[in-house]
């Protein structure tokens, strides 16, 4: 802390500190002691926000610099929420931490912050069985800049579950591809009953061409009226 030139005072001599000095001085040294006991890589609530600015996921403020946050994480109000959201953690019988490879005081993963590419390019190609007259849909999705271990991975979607489309339309479902670091894709489909027998649905992923297939088989009219009665929604139905 300087303790010269300031007003009132000789030079070279130590004069009376306002306010606003103490204050500055208080928050540098809680900034250099939390600097040497917490690591900011690991602390579940510390988010860089794209505008730059650092957050609280737990107390929900922002801070313009990382000796701001770590200043609030010293303060009551970051403390009491740690202490009320330890108290419910124990309440409610979460699990250690350090299970499952969960981070956080909560147990639950974070969601991490994954830079999007883009989309992937696809084909989707019309199919129907020569017997059965089942039809389908074989889609075919390119992804050269995957990230490495990562396998696509597939869900349908419920009209209602979306937020794109208002007000939502029963008549259809969507087909949702996710694969990290390319956006989600989602296809519209008819709302249509899917067949998830292995021959019918399957998925594919070759990580020589880096491509991803996916099968869909829709059941016939008959195999949707009848599907939950014994001997009459079978695979042997023909139309």
């Amino acid at each position: 802390m300087d303790y010269q030139n300031r007003a009132g005072s000789k030079f070279g001599g130590g004069g009376v500190a306002s306010q606003s000095a103490t204050n500055a001085d208080r928050r540098e040294r809680l900034r250099k002691l939390a600097l040497e006991t917490i690591d900011l890589d690991k602390d579940p609530y510390f988010f860089k926000n794209h505008v730059g600015s650092f957050e609280c996921r737990l107390c929900l403020t922002v801070h313009q610099n990382d000796g701001s946050y770590l200043a609030h994480t010293q303060g009551r109000k970051h403390q009491t929420n740690l202490a009320r959201r330890a108290a419910k953690d124990a309440q409610l019988g979460r699990r250690n931490q350090t299970e499952e490879g969960y981070t956080g005081a909560n147990s639950v993963p974070i969601k991490r912050n994954v830079v999007k590419i883009g989309r992937p390019g696809y084909k989707i190609t019309k199919t129907r069985d020569p017997v059965t007259r089942h039809q389908g849909l074989l889609f075919q999705l390119q992804y050269p800049e995957i990230t490495p271990g990562v396998i696509p991975r597939v869900r349908f979607m419920s009209a209602y579950e979306q937020k794109i489309e208002d007000p939502p339309d029963k008549a259809y479902q969507y087909l949702l591809i996710a694969a990290e670091p390319y956006e989600t894709c989602a296809f519209k489909l008819q709302a249509r009953e899917v067949d998830r027998r292995e021959d019918r649905y399957w998925t594919w992923f070759d990580g020589d061409s880096k491509e991803f297939w996916v099968q869909i088989t829709f059941k016939t009219e008959r195999e949707e009226r009848y599907s939950g009665v014994p001997g009459l929604g079978g695979s042997g139905a023909r139309r």
